[in-house]
């Protein structure tokens, strides 16, 4: 029997991830140690755990990146183990060898395997010697803008531009024209180094509509190498997963079977221990991308760490994957062999993000107010919020997983789709409707999602006159019911036949809409744009035009309501009785700041010239980059500069337009 190395978990992240893994190890029975930054003090991994401990300031750099300070949260408790998680450290080679060093058990690969896979040029020629097929690219050690550009011409479009380092789609450029190629390095040699300290870059031939299709691998120190299945992850936004299935609806069980034999002789070729991903990118056309007609695939990478999405491989297969990298981290062997490994049904997850979908999925920032997942069979929620939890700019602006299982892939797509719109987030904007949507998409719904599927993704219309008379009905009989509970029999009172009551709701549409509340002896209508509704009910069984509406909704104060309809979340104000708003900061020249963040690069000066279209300045927020350009022509007469924290809407750059003086 094997002597247990340790009886303690050190759990070094935070939000979902962090309550996902402490829920299995103390079901397990180890104790269990949280770390928090001081903005993550009252989250719900820190209460989850056994022990928390404070690490540092909310900036992950001098907190959840900390070495030092998570090494000596894990000397102070007793725990003996630490389980990275995903992001932050977890593919961070000199922390796994500096655990090693001060004789604590890293949960998860060796360091230099990590130091191997990490490195994605590195990995890419080593997998090439091995004989697993990868794209035609170069991952050379000169980095000069001379070879970079001399090898894309090689290469051709069209092409992507990697950082070597890190993951999750942050360094990365597609180019389709080589004309935008210089800017393309620029960019992700930016992101690169702000997001893992190493600018080093490759580029790779980029397939014209792929699927994006990866392998679970778990191997213990004994030998044994299993793979767990695929899960297809095509549908992406800027290179970021957002909706991840098991299996893949283009693999069948001899695709299968060729596909997790690559991956495990990947994870051999480096003598991989622990749970892993090998990813693969999977092409229609194998001859038109240069494949193998019999091997229509190519290595991407490897994740040396737990997936994001891996919920839905534990779905289909009954297992528990950080029970299992527990059990490796102890020295056990794996209680399984390949032959047991089965799959049964589909399971689907989403990403539920703090972002605006219709704004080029903007990162988002503020309060929950309200917090209520729904529940169901065949649903789970790994979620990293509550009600009151507080979104900044500081972290990555996913909140939390949805993730359903079915008989088959229709009953798991489905209910997944239900369980969105009942989910009730409200006080920050979420891309929950979009997800609903993209479930309900045909293409999906056939199993037909590629890489390129959000490229020319159309979202549903809305009826923005509709939403508006239910919000201003629940607002109307809300604001009766707080008055008959202060002045019980007279809430209401009038000697007119009629009364009509004006709102003027912004939040619904692009412009504020002028709604009239009616009363009279036939009842209550709402009245918005000549349009007619009639209401009953009470708010929180409220009926329009005969039909019961799906309604969650909060009142901030008198005049705010926050909304959560099936297809939509609303925050809509009354501003009536608001003082006229003063001229927006942004227009004709004036380019404000979309989120809070960081000014990482200012691409002009004051004096400057510009055109419509010119890159002007960029922010970093929530780990991802955004471009403001030129919407007029004329002279830069004011610039953040690098390096600034911005608020939402503060003023990046002022352009004074040619025919100002017109």
């Amino acid at each position: 029997m094997t002597t247990p190395r340790f009886d303690a978990v050190l759990v070094a992240n935070r939000g979902e991830i962090a309550v996902r893994v402490i829920r299995s190890a103390r079901a397990a029975g180890y104790r269990t140690v949280a770390v928090y930054s001081d903005a993550d003090a009252d989250a719900p991994h820190v209460h989850a755990a056994d022990e928390a401990v404070r690490i540092g300031p909310a900036p992950s750099a001098q907190s959840y990146l900390d070495v030092d300070a998570v090494l000596d949260a894990a000397r102070r408790t007793g725990a003996r183990a630490i389980h990275p998680g995903y992001g932050f450290l977890s593919e961070n080679a000199a922390f796994a060898r500096a655990c090693r060093d001060a004789g604590l058990v890293f949960v998860g690969p060796s360091p230099e395997a990590i130091e191997v896979m990490g490195d994605k040029a590195r990995a890419k020629q080593r997998m090439a010697d091995a004989g697993v097929p990868v794209l035609e690219g170069y991952q050379g050690e000169d980095q000069s803008d001379e070879t970079l550009r001399a090898e894309a011409e090689r290469i051709g479009v069209p092409l992507l531009v990697k950082a070597s380092a890190g993951g999750g789609g942050k360094g990365m450029r597609l180019v389709e024209d080589l004309a935008a190629l210089d800017d393309a390095i620029a960019g992700a040699r930016r992101e690169a180094a702000a997001s893992f300290g190493d600018d080093t870059l490759l580029l790779e031939k980029a397939l014209v509509r792929p699927r994006h299709v990866e392998v679970q691998v778990l191997a213990d120190e004994h030998g044994t190498t299993l793979a767990l299945g695929e899960r297809d992850c095509s549908v992406q936004r800027r290179h970021q997963k957002v909706v991840e299935e098991a299996p893949s609806p283009a693999v069948d069980a001899d695709l299968r079977a060729r596909m997790q034999e690559a991956a495990v002789a990947v994870a051999r070729e480096v003598d991989y221990t622990n749970a892993g991903t090998v990813e693969f990118l999977l092409s229609e056309d194998p001859t038109a991308s240069g494949l193998p007609a019999d091997e229509p695939f190519a290595f991407l990478e490897m994740n040396t760490r737990l997936q994001v999405e891996h919920p839905v491989t534990e779905l289909v297969t009954g297992l528990d994957l950080v029970d299992l990298q527990l059990r490796v981290a102890q020295g056990e062997h794996l209680p399984l062999a390949q032959r047991d490994v089965a799959l049964d049904g589909h399971a689907i997850e989403v990403r539920l993000y703090a972002e605006d979908a219709r704004r080029d999925y903007l990162p988002q920032t503020g309060t929950v107010v309200a917090w209520d997942p729904a529940h169901g069979a065949g649903l789970r929620l790994d979620s990293g919020v509550t009600a009151g939890s507080e979104v900044t700019a500081t972290y990555d602006p996913m909140l939390a997983k949805v993730i359903a299982h079915g008989a088959d892939r229709g009953e798991a797509r489905r209910r997944l789709a239900d369980a969105l719109d009942r989910l009730v987030c409200l006080g920050v904007t979420t891309n929950r409707t979009f997800l609903a949507e993209v479930l309900r998409d045909e293409r999906f719904a056939a199993g037909a999602a590629t890489t390129a599927f959000l490229d020319d993704f159309t979202h549903a219309d809305r009826d923005d006159v509709a939403d508006a008379a239910v919000v201003a009905a629940w607002l109307h009989l809300s604001r009766e019911a707080g008055a008959a509970r202060r002045a019980p029999g007279l809430a209401g009172w009038t000697n007119a036949r009629r009364v009509r009551a004006p709102q003027r709701l912004a939040g619904v549409a692009d412009e504020p809409l002028d709604v009239e509340v009616v009363r009279d002896r036939d009842g209550c209508r709402v009245v918005v744009d000549d349009r007619t509704f009639v209401v009953d009910g009470t708010p929180d069984a409220l009926r329009v035009d005969g039909r019961r509406v799906d309604l969650d909704a909060v009142a901030v104060g008198r005049d705010r309501v926050l909304a959560r309809l099936p297809h939509r979340d609303l925050d809509v104000r009354d501003v009536l009785l608001a003082p006229p708003d003063a001229l927006g900061a942004a227009g004709a020249g004036v380019l404000v700041a979309p989120m809070h963040g960081v000014v990482t690069a200012a691409e002009v000066a004051v004096g400057d010239r510009v055109e419509v279209g010119d890159r002007v300045v960029a922010i970093e927020a929530m780990k991802m980059e955004h471009l403001l350009v030129a919407d007029v022509a004329g002279t830069v007469v004011e610039v953040a500069s690098v390096g600034s924290q911005v608020a939402t809407d503060a003023v990046l750059a002022r352009i004074e337009p040619d025919d100002a003086d017109a």
